[in-house]
């Protein structure tokens, strides 16, 4: 009777594993027979922003290559709106299936911090995919100007509390909250003001109305080749690859400082992870074609793909980063 029990205990413990095992079966094989059919229809990439920025055009270069490589289309449109708030919107009311997906950046993870009814959390309500992207921010001044280096312009501006300018496009903007952490940094006085866009701010420059200029490579590029201005630092960790001879910000004398933006993509939370894993693998491969390196880096971007964790912590990095400048400026929220 004991041996007959035990048979039964054993038949039970087989169908429960069998069981298990088929309830598994059941509910991954059509999760991995979606993701080896993915995609299957044109992929929507939502940008905040508008058409002919750095992140537009980073990202119509990457996805150009992308769909030839998944064989679909992926489609950019640009939802651009405060925070970004237009664009998540647009993505967390469509389904969850990798065929919309979002363009996050450095500006994303200002948002948090720089909006009082931010209507997403960039953290929870999504998913990261990869980084496709990253650069640096120049800083600049006319040709001629006393001040030919940064290590003089810091030093200038410590002699003369307030009476430098600094130009930057508006206020929450990398480039200004840039601009905010360097007087941090450098233990400078100087004034911030902000301009409505980059033709703007260059024109104060050239024109004298301000002395130095926070801008990306592609906006001062022209005017660095034609010798109208100075590149004299550059604003990453370690010197770019197309101004080599630009000591950055930290090597200049300007403190600890460090401002990197980025572009990235991210999908609304509950995509399978296959399809995740399909487009992490596709942009590594597309982010490493030696030309399109090349094209980016022409433009002062850096192309690079990284794990979903990697930029996931890049993004709640910035998210602390940003906030305890934003809050030591004293900027309102919007």
């Amino acid at each position: 009777m004991a041996d007959e029990r035990k048979r039964y205990r054993i038949s039970r413990r087989g169908m429960s594993f069998a069981g298990i095992a088929a309830l598994l079966a059941a509910l991954l094989l059509p999760q991995i027979a979606y993701a080896q059919n993915y995609p299957s229809k044109p992929v929507r990439l939502i940008l905040p922003f508008g058409a002919g920025g750095v992140a537009d055009v980073t990202a119509r270069l990457v996805t150009e290559r992308l769909g030839e490589k998944l064989g679909q289309r992926f489609v950019i449109e640009n939802m651009p709106g405060a925070g970004g708030i237009n664009a998540a919107r647009a993505v967390l009311s469509s389904p969850a299936d990798g065929y919309t997906l979002a363009l996050f950046s450095n500006g994303t993870a200002i948002s948090v911090s720089l909006f009082k009814n931010l209507t997403f959390n960039p953290v929870t309500d999504f998913v990261p995919v990869s980084s496709m992207g990253y650069f640096d921010f120049i800083f600049t001044t006319q040709a001629g100007s006393p001040y030919p280096t940064l290590a003089e312009f810091i030093k200038a501006a410590k002699q003369k509390p307030g009476a430098l300018n600094v130009g930057t496009i508006n206020v929450g903007s990398t480039q200004n909250l840039a601009a905010q952490l360097f007087k941090s940094t450098a233990g400078v006085d100087v004034t911030i003001v902000p301009f409505r866009s980059s033709p703007d701010v260059l024109i104060a420059l050239l024109r004298g109305d301000i002395q130095m200029a926070i801008e990306n490579y592609s906006a001062v590029q022209s005017h660095i080749a034609d010798k109208a201005a100075v590149a004299v630092a550059s604003s990453g960790p370690v010197r770019t690859t197309f101004l080599s001879d630009v000591p950055t910000v930290k090597e200049a004398g300007g403190g600890d400082f460090e401002a990197r933006s980025w572009n990235a993509i991210f999908a609304p939370k509950g995509t399978p992870p296959e399809v995740v894993r399909t487009l992490n693998a596709a942009l590594r491969e597309v982010l490493d074609m030696p030309d399109l390196k090349k094209r980016a880096l022409e433009l002062g971007i850096e192309a690079k793909a990284s794990s979903p964790e990697e930029i996931l912590s890049r993004l709640k990095s910035d998210i602390d980063k940003w906030a305890e400048v934003i809050e030591r400026a004293g900027i309102a929220k919007q």
